[in-house]
């Protein structure tokens, strides 16, 4: 059984898998996944066992992941009597945990809505040995330092990651219906799944969208990129090609640089077939000098990202020829 939320003792907090990704890559805050403590979100499964009960990770730390992350049970992990984290697959069939929670790379949880800003976090000043003596105690769950537990426990209705619901769109590409059915918000706009993507060959059906499409080249600028992508919007019966630009400015002032970098130089040695997915900005015409004659211009779909927490380059094979 995949967890997409677990209880993280340090934060006193339940943090979804993207959560811990996030502070993994994140330079501003000491934060490593393989070092915490993850049990099961269950409160009154917790409290049953000491904090020795622990939940692993899957793919946490793996900055280009392609199988979706989540929380898994560890051989020596156990669940009270009737705890929804049970797996009963697992059980039945006698498979391993790890065989049988990493077969099926589907996010199932998909978020409700994208925040614009940033959950932060408080660690506690407790060690586990300290939390190990208070495990009898009876569970409240935590609101402080501004953290609101999810109104449940195995779908988080909101997110602040854009992986998140990006993964819940690649991973279920094949499921359109499903697509269809399920409603995200951004700031004011409230659409399902299927109409927030718009692929970027229709960036000018709707603005404020996250779009996405098949990377044609990523150009290498040093301390810049560029972002071609393969398909081109027809304009007044005439294709032009779209990319979108990221600064040298925007790269050193992100939290997650190091990160960002090594994300993106792989994308550029690797080979493999990339997409680009948005939000934040809708790349507009603009006429661009020609190299051979600067004195003539060609037209040109750009933007320039403006928040790299709202961009993502990987790897889509669910959406290959569709």
């Amino acid at each position: 059984m995949k967890f997409n939320l677990a209880y993280c003792l340090s934060l006193d907090a339940k943090l979804s898998i993207y959560d811990v990704r996030d502070l993994n890559f994140d330079e501003t805050m000491a934060f490593d996944s393989a070092k915490e403590h993850f049990q099961c979100p269950n409160d009154a499964c917790r409290l049953a066992f000491d904090v020795a009960n622990e939940l692993g990770t899957f793919n946490a730390k793996n900055v280009n992941y392609v199988r979706t992350p989540h929380f898994k049970n560890l051989p020596s992990t156990r669940h009270v009597e009737g705890c929804p984290y049970v797996s009963l697959k697992t059980l039945a069939s006698g498979v391993e945990a790890d065989e049988a929670e990493t077969d099926d790379s589907r996010e199932e949880h998909f978020p409700s809505e994208l925040l614009l800003t940033r959950r932060e976090y408080v660690r506690q000043p407790s060690s586990p040995a300290v939390a190990s003596d208070t495990q009898n105690e009876p569970a409240t769950p935590s609101t402080a330092h501004g953290v609101e537990p999810p109104s449940q426990d195995s779908t988080p209705d909101k997110t602040s990651v854009f992986a998140h619901p990006v993964e819940c769109f690649v991973s279920n590409f094949d499921e359109k219906d499903l697509l269809k059915r399920m409603p995200l918000k951004i700031g004011e706009h409230t659409a399902t799944y299927a109409a927030f993507f718009k692929k970027i060959e229709y960036l000018q059906d709707n603005k404020g969208l996250i779009y996405w499409g098949k990377i044609k080249q990523i150009k290498d600028y040093t301390q810049s990129f560029r972002i071609d992508f393969e398909k081109k919007v027809w304009f007044e019966k005439k294709p032009y090609s779209v990319n979108v630009y990221l600064s040298k400015k925007l790269i050193d002032t992100y939290r997650k640089r190091k990160a960002f970098l090594e994300e993106i130089k792989h994308a550029i040695e690797s080979g493999r077939e990339l997409y680009c997915f948005f939000y934040g900005v809708t790349p507009e015409l603009k006429q661009v000098p020609s190299k051979k004659n600067p004195e003539q211009t060609f037209g040109v779909f750009s933007a320039n990202i403006e928040n790299l927490d709202h961009f993502i380059v990987r790897e889509a094979p669910g959406v290959e020829g569709k």
